[in-house]
């Protein structure tokens, strides 16, 4: 089941998206999509209605933030192997932890505004999953029951903000405009293995990068039991688990960095696709 929500930014309305690809209005149903829409007794709910019967969404609307109302948008970094190498970085021996600001979160497909006088954005595929009970120091095996569904991040990141203002990532990670996150989120029981997802980025049609989840440091199993032993995961909140190789910091022997006019492309199998122009800087 793919769910969203469609609409100009702050009427966004709950939708599902049916098998052709068109968008269900579930406002019907339910007020919104939100953690508290995500509990398996509600997500029971939708699934069992035939979309048919719900009014069709016409013309192509704009996709908001599949969730709204999340209390944490939780990042993990370094989390592949060969982007830590890239980022001349030591691999972890446990997660890297940062938060990104809630006032990132945006649609898939709205406008990415560097800050004024950016001069090293950067893009980050990742796949980002979103609580649906909560989690309170859980198990890993029991860790994928607290999942609600997954969706596609782009952990957009200024650079020097990150890394040259002091040793705190968060300054360069929580700008506004930084976390576009969706097209929709699909649920786990569409998603038997998050551990097994292709994932690629262009900017200006360019290929940068190339990756798949079989080759991350640490599951999502293990980052939902990590993180919620340092903070309870409440329904709603949001994890993105880290991006594969090809940032534009890491690009030998001159790293590429957005600038206005720039758009980038992005996708995971079977969670959708986003693009995004960049402005400002």
């Amino acid at each position: 089941m793919k769910l969203c929500r469609y609409g100009e930014p702050g009427r966004e309305k709950p939708g599902m998206v049916d098998a052709t690809g068109a968008i269900r209005d579930l406002s019907g149903v339910v007020a919104d999509i939100t953690g508290a829409t995500l509990d398996d007794a509600t997500l029971a709910k939708l699934r069992a209605l035939d979309p048919a019967s719900l009014p069709k969404v016409d013309g192509t609307p704009r996709f908001g933030a599949p969730v709204a109302g999340s209390s944490k948008f939780i990042a993990i970094g370094l989390n592949y192997s060969d982007h830590a190498k890239e980022s001349n970085m030591a691999i972890p021996a446990e997660p890297v932890v940062f938060s990104k600001a809630v006032s990132c979160i945006q649609g898939p497909n709205d406008v990415v505004v560097l800050p004024k006088g950016s001069v090293k954005g950067d893009w980050e595929v990742e796949l980002a999953f979103v609580i649906g009970k909560r989690a309170r120091s859980v198990s890993e095996a029991d860790a994928l029951d607290h999942v609600a569904g997954y969706m596609v991040c782009n952990d957009v990141s200024e650079r020097a903000w990150q890394l040259e203002h002091g040793p705190t990532w968060d300054k360069g990670k929580g700008f506004d405009t930084f976390g576009p996150i969706g097209p929709w989120l699909v649920t786990r029981d569409e998603v038997p293995d998050p551990q097994n997802l292709s994932m690629w980025l262009d900017v200006n049609g360019r290929r940068f990068q190339t990756g798949n989840t079989s080759t991350m440091i640490f599951s999502v199993r293990k980052l939902v039991a990590y993180t919620s032993f340092l903070f309870t995961l409440e329904p709603g909140d949001i994890v993105t688990t880290g991006t594969p190789p090809g940032v534009g910091m890491g690009v030998k022997p001159d790293p590429v960095f957005l600038k206005a006019g720039d758009v980038m492309r992005l996708g995971i199998d079977g969670l959708g696709e986003q693009t995004q122009k960049v402005t400002g800087g």
